[in-house]
């Protein structure tokens, strides 16, 4: 049986909108369901609040979603966890960058790095940290 692991982010309040916002920046296939989809009536959790959100991209990304317990509020940097992505396209990952910039915050811009490779680090509008990383050609 093959597994894996992937990024659950939880937000208050806002996980449509995110997970909405990440499909438009990675494309794929996002399926959401409400709280109000298993039953529940309200008014905690809200029946439109986002149970669970997932979303799948052409690239082979899976990133999954839900609506924080109002009990526990998810604050503003989850446990210092950043989302890292790699690869060997450089225009590609340029482009992710600066569509998880729009609204967002550049903590580091993305350029020639010294250890050869094009880094950039985003804060996006949601409060997630993403590192983008463009490797090296080959010498």
């Amino acid at each position: 049986m093959a597994v894996s692991m992937n990024p659950y982010l939880h937000f208050d309040n806002a996980s449509r909108q995110a997970m909405e916002f990440y499909r438009s920046v990675f494309g794929g296939e996002l399926s959401i369901m409400t709280f109000g989809d298993m039953g529940a009536e309200g008014p905690v959790p809200p029946p439109d609040g986002v149970m669970h959100a997932y979303l799948q991209t052409p690239d082979g990304f899976a990133l999954m979603a839900s609506d924080g317990d109002p009990e526990r509020p998810v604050g503003a940097d989850p446990a210092g966890v950043s989302i890292s992505i790699s690869g060997d396209d450089i225009g590609r990952l340029e482009g992710w960058f600066g569509a998880l910039a729009d609204g967002g915050v550049v903590d580091v811009p993305f350029e020639k790095q010294m250890w050869g490779d094009v880094f950039g680090q985003v804060t996006d509008r949601f409060g997630v940290r993403w590192l983008v990383n463009a490797t090296a050609p080959a010498a």
